[in-house]
């Protein structure tokens, strides 16, 4: 029964306000709701995220969670024109751009304002 249900993802801040201006201006993501515990994101397919401040933001070495997108390069250009720093992972199948391809899939890497490590992933088919 889960598995027919969206995922919903919680990200850490341990400062909304600067997490915010991250999500909002640099990734261009629109509230969906505000709560007194937080900022509510929509995104495709019925998923979704949930900004929320605790002291624990960053403290994951892993990825927090990742986009599914059809166009790595294109994101990758878009996001680093608005001020995003890509990660460079030492990795075997990475290119000039930090983008890693194997597995049959390609990836990249950032960390948002917060510390936490988040990805765009796309099925290199």
């Amino acid at each position: 029964m889960l598995q027919q249900s969206p995922l919903y993802a919680y990200i850490p801040a341990r400062d909304l306000a600067r997490a915010r201006q991250f999500y909002e201006g640099k990734l261009g993501f629109t509230p969906k709701a505000e709560t007194a515990g937080g900022v509510h994101y929509e995104f495709g397919g019925g998923t979704g995220a949930f900004l929320y401040p605790t002291p624990n933001a960053g403290t994951s070495q892993a990825s927090q969670a990742f986009w599914q997108v059809a166009d790595i390069r294109r994101e990758v250009t878009d996001l680093k024109a608005r001020g995003v720093v890509f990660e460079n992972y030492d990795m075997p199948g990475k290119d000039a751009d930090g983008i890693v391809t194997g597995g049959g899939a390609m990836a990249a890497w950032f960390k948002d304002s917060e510390g936490n490590i988040m990805a765009l992933i796309q099925s290199a088919a």
